[in-house]
């Protein structure tokens, strides 16, 4: 078996898709730009906020159906395939249904949280208001995906993420400008790409198991045996999808309280985060799969080496990427702004930008091992104390002061060492998890 070919066909395509994130948000605001009033693009940014917000929780519909899938897959159980592919496709089109039905409360909530200029807040509510329509459709299509990399392919979910991605950018221009929408043009045009992703993530799952579709019976699907465990996993997913949000949120709202020039410059410094992200999540994804595989096979001594290899390509790609920021921080940071505030505040924190790969590449490789071992509820346990670091660093006096920094240092300090305790955690705990998942370990 050749560990590494196995480990790109999956990172690629996933890589891929994630390229294709970026790009859908820059077409969506430059409609907007072209508009003719600035509260469109605020409209823009903080609709699809909202609508993020609301999704983001529902991520477990992705991760635990593809450690399922995989185990499943490794084990060949094709009645166990299909039960998991059932039970996360009901669910996600059941949370999708309610979602739609409480989509007032839902936006209310957000709104105030955001809280908006009123100019911008109502574009943003009609927006939400429009795409949360196709809220079934997108969650469903996200069960779906996970079902795809837990049966090893990652060129599925990718077709579906850029063909969708390419039909928002062609009907919301096509809405806004030929149909004279303006605004609402690129709300159709999310609300018809997410149902057209499902209409064409289904149409690939049925070429892919065969020509039909991988659904069980309700009864099966219903069948409380194996259902406490396909709860439990996400369930555990879900709550620490909760502490990431946390943190995530506490770094926008302790920047803003720095001000506005620390506001932007830590938005700015997110993209470098986020940049290595779109690389290591098509890593994990692989971990994911490959891992939840062998689980499934029981092969103790394939989980070795694939745990291995996943390591040294993490191990990589931080170099890479650490490289990549010493060389040409300067020069990324200028092609995202020109403010040149923003960009001297780059320079003096530049430390902690260069450090990103190497601190946080642990939590990227060991979240998708423990996704595809399914011990989620050590994943749970560790990300809630690592967000307990994050918070403490940040607002318990002593903890600042041993830190050596205040301010923005003090924050990224806290953003950094929580990524970092997330991952030497679940390092520390692999092989105890291993032995309790997998009957034999490898020695």
């Amino acid at each position: 078996m050749n560990i590494n070919r196995d480990i790109l066909r999956i990172a690629f395509p996933s890589i891929l898709s994630n390229i294709t994130v970026p790009l859908l948000g820059l077409c969506d605001t430059t409609i907007a730009g072209h508009l003719g009033d600035t509260s469109f693009i605020g409209g823009i940014a903080v609709g699809t906020m909202m609508i993020n917000v609301v999704f983001w929780c529902f991520g477990f519909l992705r991760m635990g159906t593809t450690g399922l899938t995989a185990q499943a897959c490794g084990a060949g159980d094709d009645a166990q395939v299909a039960r998991v592919f059932s039970r996360a496709f009901f669910l996600a089109s059941g949370i999708g249904v309610v979602i739609v039905l409480l989509q007032w409360p839902l936006r209310e909530l957000v709104l105030r949280i955001i809280s908006p200029e009123a100019g911008v807040g109502s574009l943003a509510k009609s927006y939400f208001s429009t795409v949360i329509w196709g809220a079934p459709a997108m969650l469903a299509t996200m069960s779906v995906s996970g079902w795809f990399l837990g049966m090893q392919s990652g060129v599925c979910p990718m077709v579906v993420a850029v063909a969708t991605n390419v039909v928002n950018i062609g009907v919301s221009v096509l809405c806004a400008f030929g149909l004279d929408m303006g605004f609402m043009g690129t709300a159709i045009g999310t609300l018809t790409a997410n149902w057209f992703g499902l209409l064409l993530a289904l149409l690939l799952a049925w070429r892919f198991h065969g020509r039909k579709l991988p659904f069980c019976s309700l009864g099966q699907a219903l069948a409380w045996t194996g259902m406490g465990r396909f709860f439990r996993v996400n369930s555990d997913i879900f709550l620490r999808s909760f502490c990431i949000m946390a943190v995530s949120m506490g770094v926008t709202a302790i920047g803003a309280r720095l001000g506005s020039d620390i506001l932007a410059t830590n938005a700015v410094m997110m993209q470098f985060f986020i940049l290595f992200s779109y690389f290591m999540d098509g890593f994990a994804f692989s971990a994911e799969a490959l891992t939840g595989k062998c689980v499934g096979g029981g092969d103790t001594l394939l989980m070795g080496r694939t745990v291995r290899y996943m390591m040294l390509w993490g191990a990589a790609m931080a170099l890479c990427f650490t490289l990549l920021y010493i060389a040409f921080y300067g020069q990324i940071g200028a092609f995202i702004t020109d403010d040149p505030v923003v960009l001297g505040h780059l320079v003096r924190y530049r430390v902690f930008l260069f450090a990103i790969p190497c601190i946080t590449v642990a939590a990227f490789i060991y979240d998708g091992i423990y996704i595809g071992l399914t011990a989620t509820r050590a994943m749970l346990v560790v990300t809630m104390l690592s967000a307990l670091v994050f918070f403490a660093i940040n607002f318990i006096p002593v903890c600042g002061q041993l830190s050596g920094f205040q301010g923005n240092a003090r924050l990224w300090t806290a953003f950094l060492s929580y990524l970092f305790v997330r991952g030497v955690g679940l390092c520390l705990l692999y092989r105890k998890n291993v032995r309790r998942v997998m009957p034999v370990l490898v020695k």
